[in-house]
């Protein structure tokens, strides 16, 4: 394994600089330490979550599609548990040659359960990177070039956390890291009905609740901060005009709250909220538009009208 992990104290520069600003914030990535990853996989498999399934069945219909002959090396970004590209491995069976894999991630324990998922497939060698996108693009365009055509995956609707000016400098970025005629597999939800939506973010079980609930734990565990996750609520908002679902965590009361490892001592009013994720939905037509102006050609594109998911392979140009 290749170990860039955000330090404690890259942390603490993060929770000083979003908790003060307005409104208050903290960035989605630290939503995934150990609890918090576990706690996404089973978000996966609630019902009312069907991204998941929608891109499983997408990839396992167009397998062979997606991964020819032609592609020798896989990177994912974002990978969780695995399933998504061992589905695509096995799916292309034996139309494909020895794969090099690198999967890059900020949670170890996913990038584990990824070794052990792939572990059970043969012609491959995994390397994973324990880092952020950025600092895995980075490593990746400063690697030797790969044998053959290389793909991207970027799967389970994660471009959907960028804003617009972050998403289109990402996908920018990210075909910097590319050759021309390597490929891009990009998974993104659609926009759907907003009682599907809200549902989707906040289940009858409280899963998604707990999953961002953590984020404060996870804060009280490695700056020594005061949270008391009983005056905070999972709260969820559909933002209609930036078509956007917002995640947030509501201070049920007003509240002081010390954080020692960020030299932090805030004071919450009530209703005032912590934003923690944004998560965009897109029309098919759209991501097209966007994968273009990066500087992709969109080779197919395929949409399950069920669940409102679409998958588009593109070609950098």
């Amino acid at each position: 394994m290749i170990a860039t992990a955000p330090r404690t104290d890259l942390l603490a520069a993060d929770v000083r600089h979003y908790l003060t600003r307005s409104p208050r914030q903290l960035p989605s990535r630290y939503l995934y330490d150990d609890l918090g990853s576990a706690l996404f996989e089973a978000i996966c498999r609630l019902p009312w979550y069907p991204l998941t399934r929608a891109e499983m069945r997408l990839i396992a219909a167009n397998a062979r599609r997606i991964l020819d002959r032609r592609v020798t090396s896989i990177v994912e970004l974002g990978g969780g548990s695995g399933v998504k590209m061992s589905a695509l491995i096995r799916g292309a069976g034996s139309g494909r040659g020895p794969l090099d894999v690198h999967v890059v991630d900020v949670s170890g324990t996913a990038l584990a359960e990824t070794q052990r998922t792939l572990g059970a497939l043969d012609d491959l060698r995994v390397v994973t990177h324990e880092t952020t996108y950025e600092s895995g693009l980075e490593a990746l365009r400063s690697a030797p070039p790969a044998r053959g055509t290389r793909l991207m995956l970027f799967l389970g609707s994660n471009l959907g956390n960028f804003d617009s000016d972050g998403r289109d400098l990402f996908l920018s970025r990210l075909r910097e890291s590319l050759r021309a005629g390597d490929r891009l597999l990009l998974g993104v939800d659609l926009v759907k009905p907003v009682r599907d939506l809200l549902l989707a973010y906040d289940d009858p079980l409280g899963v998604t609740a707990a999953f961002n609930l953590n984020l404060l734990a996870r804060v009280n565990a490695e700056l020594s901060a005061s949270f008391a996750l009983d005056r905070f609520a999972h709260h969820v908002v559909w933002d209609e005009e930036r078509s956007r679902i917002e995640m947030h965590l509501r201070s049920k009361a007003a509240q002081r709250v010390r954080i020692p490892g960020a030299g932090l001592d805030l004071a919450f009013r009530e209703g005032e909220t912590i934003w923690t994720e944004s998560s965009y939905k897109y029309e098919t037509g759209g991501i097209v538009d966007m994968l273009e102006r990066a500087g992709f050609g969109v080779i197919a594109q395929w949409a399950d009208a069920v669940d409102r998911f679409a998958l588009t392979l593109a070609e950098a140009m």
